[in-house]
């Protein structure tokens, strides 16, 4: 009798084993939908905050958990299941409990899903009424936990469960009831957010206030009787209102986040150098000032930190999705348009730079012809000679393309693509009238270069996504002293009404027919650019830059800081003086050789020659003229160097490492100038 005890006791134990291996290998065949699912596309700010995200395909908002508030953790697990971080994926407990007080009731009066269950409901967005399908649910949880930890089983939780029309996850159900990441969260928010996925009517808080008002409570009594809070946080708690309605998602910059997916369509983040706030803010200022501007006029804003080239704010238009006529789906920051007599800053640097004026210089401000192109004035007089100071304040046309015919275009062009900008000539080849807005160009890339200007002449590149290393620099497109000249000058513009005066370099523009209303300025940290006008480039009847952009331009400086930082003081090399006190040559404006190559009679830079790279030539530099009529006079980069010089060799200053321009002037205004590099 033993021996057959034995005998059945070893089959018994046989018969478990393979009861158990079998069981593991059914275990161990399950197949499990892919992990994780599809989460949606996220554009972040500077600091993180969510700018934009992207619907899945299935038309949920389905986001990634990110930093989840640990109270909300506690509180989940200590109402959903207490034992989770203990069983294998099935509280038999909690089972043995429910199915007692389901005997007793008649009905089912405590579940016995553990979260690892409801997980394997969620993934495979099974049913759990049904044998079948609770027997599925329970396989499925205890091959999640063999083949996950907890927290990675949680993690699904946070990211897969319902709460509410298309809403799945505890992120996206923190933003969209309470307008907030859910790192933080009060008790009453946590409760909520824990009892909104247990049943359909309490999901809306928006259809079923009441219901949703009790399973929030009932969330916090039991979590209050587990110790996690006390009775006074449970009272407060349940003394907060729950939200009744739901809140969009944030679609901040959305013009940027049209491109940056178009760009790279399998991204899931674009971390930007965008600035939440700023962005909201000046969108709402935008959208205001086209709507004041009258019906189908659109705007646009960039802007930037021209100390590091991060853009801190973009506004293609008043509103994306705009039906009123303002065509808001065309990003005004990307659209080439006329800058109008935005360009003529760059001019009168490069003119500085290369020796030609001086804001003393005195300019003619009178009828002129340059071949067959005879500009006018936008109010059609003239003001004889003015300074150069004055001619760029007053923005004169007449003055500029006298400059701008004795620099040549193509050096405008090429010191405009220096600077980073694209810009696009019509007829293929740059003529004078470039200076006066006869190019396409963006409004970003207008920033650019006015970044280029703020930051002495050669600034960072603009970008929009974060970069771990250090900004890309820009190629210098005028000297320091120029970049300071010009700034000096358009700080002394007139504000608009009740704007602060001399605190923002700044220069508006109008485009021909009325086009496009501009502003561009910087202080001595930001640049902002402003667009106005109808983005199908129709006219608009008596716009003009200074009247519509260039309020919007120090109202937007308003939304970015509580005050302006203040502009640089000037380089030790710039030349500060009255014009009777400047060189004779500088004293007023005379045309020369357009090329700059010596010409019949004038002064000739024998040495060095242009192009060169001189090594160790320490505090003096040997220079040799010829030709001309003495004396001369020398500058670099367009402050003197020496005067009062004659033919022959001579040893001036050196104007420091690096490129530089020297220029001769004679006795008689002819010059020559070459390009040379100090090591």
């Amino acid at each position: 009798m033993k021996r057959l005890w034995l005998f059945a006791l070893v089959a018994l134990l046989l018969a478990g084993a393979l009861l158990r291996d079998g069981f593991d290998r059914w275990i161990a065949a399950t197949t499990l939908p892919p992990l994780p699912a599809a989460t949606s596309a996220e554009m972040r700010d500077q600091s993180g905050s969510l700018l934009r995200a992207w619907q899945v395909e299935d038309g949920r908002w389905r986001l990634s958990p990110g930093p989840v508030d640990p109270r909300f953790i506690e509180m989940l697990v200590a109402y959903e299941d207490r034992r989770f971080r203990e069983h294998g994926g099935i509280d038999l407990r909690a089972a043995a409990r429910a199915a007692l007080q389901a005997l007793r009731h008649g009905r089912a009066v405590s579940g016995g899903s553990t979260l690892s269950m409801q997980v394997a409901r969620l993934i495979e967005d099974g049913t759990t009424g049904r044998w079948a399908g609770k027997l599925r649910q329970i396989r499925v949880a205890l091959a999640l936990e063999r083949r996950l930890g907890k927290d990675e089983i949680l993690q699904l939780y946070l990211t897969h469960a319902p709460y509410g029309g298309n809403l799945e996850g505890v992120r996206a159900a923190s933003l969209a009831w309470f307008g907030k990441e859910p790192r933080r969260l009060t008790p009453a928010q946590s409760a909520l957010l824990v009892a909104l996925p247990q049943g359909p009517e309490s999901r809306r808080p928006d259809r079923h206030h009441d219901r949703a008002t009790r399973a929030r409570d009932r969330v916090l009594m039991r979590v209050g009787a587990r110790g996690l809070l006390d009775p006074a946080q449970v009272d407060a708690a349940k003394a907060e209102p729950v939200p009744g309605r739901i809140r969009p998602f944030p679609r901040l910059a959305a013009h940027l986040g049209e491109r940056l997916r178009r760009a790279d369509p399998g991204a899931m983040r674009f971390d930007t150098t965008l600035d939440a706030g700023v962005q909201a803010r000046v969108e709402a200022l935008v959208a205001r000032a086209a709507r004041a501007a009258g019906p189908g006029i659109s705007a646009a804003a960039v802007v930037a930190d021209h100390r590091s080239g991060a853009i801190i704010a973009t506004v293609g238009s008043p509103g994306f999705d705009e039906r009123d006529g303002r065509r808001g789906f065309v990003d005004m920051t990307q659209a080439l348009r006329s800058p109008g007599s935005t360009l003529k800053p760059l001019v009168y640097a490069l003119a500085f730079d290369q020796g030609l004026a001086h804001p003393e210089t005195l300019i003619a401000d009178t009828p002129a012809a340059f071949g067959r192109y005879a500009p006018q004035n936008f109010d059609g007089l003239f003001r004889g000679e003015v300074r150069v100071r004055e001619a760029l304040q007053l923005s004169l046309n007449i003055p500029v393309v006298r400059l701008l015919q004795e620099l040549g275009p193509a050096r405008m062009m090429a010191a405009l693509r220096r600077s980073g900008a694209r810009p696009v000539l019509p007829g293929g080849r740059p003529g004078l009238a470039i200076a006066l807005g006869g190019l396409g160009i963006t409004l970003e890339d207008l920033v650019q270069l006015y970044g280029a200007l703020a930051a002495g002449g050669q600034g960072p590149v603009l970008h929009a996504l974060q970069d771990d290393g250090q900004p890309e620099p820009g190629r210098r497109i005028v000297s320091e002293s120029a970049a300071w000249q010009v700034g000096n000058i358009l700080a002394g513009l007139m504000p608009p009404p009740e704007a602060p005066r001399g605190v923002l370099a700044y220069k508006t523009g109008t485009s021909y027919g009325h086009r496009d209303a501009l502003a561009v300025g910087y202080d001595g940290r930001h640049v902002i650019g402003v667009w106005m006008g109808r983005a199908d480039g129709t006219p608009v009847p008596g716009a003009f830059g200074g009247d519509l952009a260039a309020p919007v331009l120090f109202e937007a400086f308003g939304r970015l800081k509580t005050r302006f930082d203040p502009l640089p003081p000037p380089p030790p090399a710039t030349l500060i003086v009255a014009n009777a006190k400047l060189p004779a040559p500088l004293r007023r404006f005379r045309p020369r050789e357009a090329s700059f190559s010596p010409a019949t009679g004038a002064p000739e830079i024998a040495f060095p020659p242009d192009g060169a790279r001189l090594s160790g030539t320490g505090e003096r530099v040997t220079i040799k003229l010829r030709g001309g009529t003495a004396p001369y006079m020398v500058l670099a980069n367009g402050r003197p160097l020496a005067a009062h010089l004659r033919a022959g060799e001579a040893e001036i200053p050196s104007p420091g490492r690096g490129f530089s321009t020297l220029v001769v002037i004679d006795a008689n205004g002819k010059s020559d100038r070459v390009r040379l590099e100090l090591d």
